[in-house]
């Protein structure tokens, strides 16, 4: 049976819990929108028909233009700390909550970034541009496909609306998906009020929709504070462990399920160098990629302090944090052992690792080539290293490091074939490096939406050879050294 876009069967959770937790409103419709992109497996979580996706009226309702019968819309208020400032009410600025869907892994929140004005926008027009939506309609996916929890993006839709930013762009909508967009601020809002009841009512919303065993804890609330930094440090070893860098890791943009949210001005580590900003805001570096396990912490503790009222003591919100820098440590070795191809875990692991990513800084040596290409290394053969070798300027400092994996290798019987098998499974191939975003959208900008189509295909495999694709995994172009993102879209 066909589901006309107005008859999408929905619900909304989130407005259950009362007024003062978000402002029902109805998007503002964009004039002539078209699809620029839809992902297939996002549409079929969402127990959604991709082929139905490209009708008049699903367009229309991807973008905002016509509001299913049973939604509810809605934009959720919270806060936040920005750039470890308190920054005070935030909210929803530009997207609207449609509702829940019953997708294939449970409920899922469906969400327009891009909808237009809410209370929350501030001096914002709460629009998105093209540039940007095309962007984390891709990442997303990407991410996804990397195996690194997320939220999703379903589609994106463009319009020939001007809006301006640096330069005038053009409007366009993004539909992501997760269960919750519930954040570290979402909380932080109501301990900054010192509104303790309705801090304890977003609180057991959480825990009763998303986090039901731990009801049963002594303390359910300091149980909540564990689970989200435990699963926070994963979040952030998986992102170390691939070369992503988040580009604003505020805690409004801190997901409450330890997903990677609101992807704004990310990137992919190229050259190595732990201390990259992908953010050209981000002028003092506190998002960096070294030092976003640390901010992963700090942000953890914001989250405790907000939550403080409910746990009662400070010790028990301190021993919940406690289990941040241990889960990090842990979860990120043994995403390196896996990516190094080694079986078992040794003393000598650290020292490994640190030599490795010495070497792989002084030679500024790309990260997804780098650990792409080790899984090639065969362990009774130093001579056929040179697609390896080649990629470091200082080849006599790749042989001492080589000589020192090859010994660890040999001392737990590594195998070449199998551990080559191993480490492609999760040292990717293709990563969405910002060059290839940017040749998608400028295609996109001109009305050629194939290269979001094909780049998009392209990542949901990162790991597979591809020798189709195979220029998608070249280095960037001389160009691309003058990109920029910011936190402009």
């Amino acid at each position: 049976m066909t589901i006309t876009a107005a008859k999408l069967p929905l619900d909304n959770s989130f407005a259950s819990l009362p007024p003062a937790f978000y402002t029902r409103l109805m998007p503002t419709p964009l004039p002539s929108p078209y699809l620029v992109g839809v992902s297939d497996a996002a549409a079929a979580l969402a127990g959604l028909d991709p082929a139905q996706l490209g009708r008049a009226d699903y367009v229309d309702l991807l973008t905002g233009n016509l509001v299913p019968e049973q939604s509810q819309p809605l934009a959720a208020v919270y806060s936040g700390h920005q750039f470890g400032v308190w920054a005070g009410q935030l909210g929803d600025g530009r997207a609207i909550l449609v509702g829940n869907v019953n997708g294939a892994d449970g409920p899922l929140e469906l969400q327009w970034k891009g909808a237009g004005l809410t209370p929350y926008s501030r001096m914002g027009d709460g629009r998105a541009v093209l540039r940007s939506s095309i962007r984390e309609f891709l990442c997303s996916e990407a991410m996804h496909a990397l195996g690194i929890p997320t939220s999703r993006a379903l589609s994106v839709t463009g319009s020939d609306q001007g809006v301006m930013r640096e330069t005038p762009e053009t409007a366009a909508v993004v539909v992501r998906m997760a269960p919750t967009f519930v954040r570290f601020g979402s909380f932080e809002h109501w301990f900054y009020q010192d509104k303790t009841e309705q801090l304890q009512q977003l609180a057991d919303y959480v825990i009763d929709r998303f986090y039901p065993q731990l009801r049963a804890a002594a303390n359910p609330y300091q149980a909540l504070l564990e689970e989200v930094t435990r699963r926070t440090a994963h979040l952030i070893a998986h992102w170390q462990a691939v070369g992503f860098m988040h580009g604003v890791m505020n805690t409004d943009n801190m997901s409450i399920l330890g997903q990677t949210l609101d992807y704004g001005p990310f990137g992919f580590m190229e050259a190595f160098d732990a201390q990259h900003i992908c953010n050209h805001t981000d002028q003092q570096g506190r998002y960096s990629y070294a030092m976003q396990p640390q901010i992963g912490h700090w942000n953890c503790y914001a989250l405790g302090q907000a939550l403080l009222p409910l746990i009662g003591e400070v010790e028990a919100a301190q021993a919940a944090l406690d289990v941040y820098q241990p889960a990090f440590a842990e979860k990120i070795s043994a995403l390196l052992r896996a990516k190094l191809g080694l079986a078992t875990e040794q003393e000598s692991d650290q020292a490994l690792f640190d030599a490795m990513f010495t070497l792989m800084q002084a030679n500024s040596v790309d990260f997804t080539q780098f650990f792409r290409t080790l899984g090639q290394l065969k362990v009774a053969e130093p001579g056929a290293d040179a697609p390896l070798r080649d990629l470091f300027l200082d080849r006599p400092a790749f042989d001492a490091w080589a000589a020192q994996y090859r010994a660890r290798l040999l001392a737990e019987g590594s195998e070449d074939a199998a551990r080559r098998s191993a480490m492609d499974k999760v040292n990717p191939k293709y990563v969405l490096r910002n060059y290839l975003a940017q040749l998608a959208i400028e295609k996109a900008q001109n009305k050629d939406f194939t290269e979001v189509a094909r780049l998009l295909t392209v990542l949901q495999r990162p790991y597979d050879e591809q020798p189709e694709h195979e220029h998608y995994a070249a280095l960037p172009p001389d160009w691309a050294s003058h990109l920029e993102v910011s936190c402009s879209s």
